[in-house]
C-alpha cells in the first residue's frame, strides 16, 4: 500500500519543528513540495475510477503561510534572531547582512549596532581558532586576510586583526 503524501500543512509544519525559516524560504521548499507531487502524480498509472488528487495551487501556498505568520509560527524576527546567533561566532557583519538579504529581511538597527561594535573581537576569535599565530611573510598575510575577508568581515577589521596578531591592544 502506498503512504499518501504528507499534506501541504503538515510538510510546513515540519519543516518549521527543524528550524525558523522565512518566508521566502519556505514558501519555495512548499513549492517544491507541490511540484514533487504534481510530477509522481502525472507518472502513476491511477484507476479509472480513482480521481485524481487536488494539488496546491500558489495562492493555497500563500495563504497557508499567511495562517502561519497569523498563529506566530512563521515568525520574521525568530528567523532574524537565530539566523544571526548561529552565524555570529563564525562570520562578519557582511556576510550576515547578505544571508538575510537572500532571504528578504534586515536587521534592526541595535542588533545591526551589537553586530557593528563586536565584529572586531569576533574576527579576532576566527582568527586565532584558524592561525593562532602571526604571519611569517606577506603570503602568509595574504592567505589570513583572504580566509577572513571570505567569512564576511570588512577590510577595515580584517587588517586590523592581521597587523595585531599575535599582540594584545
Amino acid at each position: 500500500m502506498v503512504r499518501p503524501a504528507p499534506t501541504l500543512k503538515a510538510k510546513a509544519l515540519t519543516y518549521l519543528a527543524q528550524r525558523e525559516h522565512s518566508r521566502i524560504e519556505l514558501r519555495r521548499k512548499l513549492l517544491s513540495h507541490v511540484d514533487r507531487q504534481r510530477r509522481a502524480a502525472g507518472s502513476s498509472p491511477l484507476s479509472a475510477d480513482a480521481p485524481a488528487p487536488a494539488l496546491p495551487t500558489e495562492q493555497e501556498v500563500d495563504d497557508l503561510l499567511d495562517w502561519l505568520a497569523a498563529k506566530d509560527l512563521l515568525s520574521a524576527d525568530r528567523f532574524i534572531e537565530t539566523r544571526v546567533s548561529a552565524r555570529e561566532g563564525r562570520f562578519g557583519n557582511l556576510r550576515i547582512h547578505r544571508e538575510l538579504a537572500q532571504h528578504g529581511m534586515a536587521l534592526d538597527a541595535e542588533t545591526a549596532q551589537q553586530l557593528k561594535d563586536s565584529e572586531l573581537a569576533r574576527a579576532r576569535a576566527v582568527w586565532a581558532k584558524r592561525f593562532g599565530t602571526p604571519a611569517v611573510d606577506a603570503a602568509d598575510r595574504a592567505r589570513q586576510m583572504r580566509f577572513l575577508s571570505a567569512r564576511g568581515f570588512s577590510s577595515e577589521t580584517v587588517g586590523r586583526v592581521v597587523k595585531s596578531a599575535g599582540r594584545e591592544d
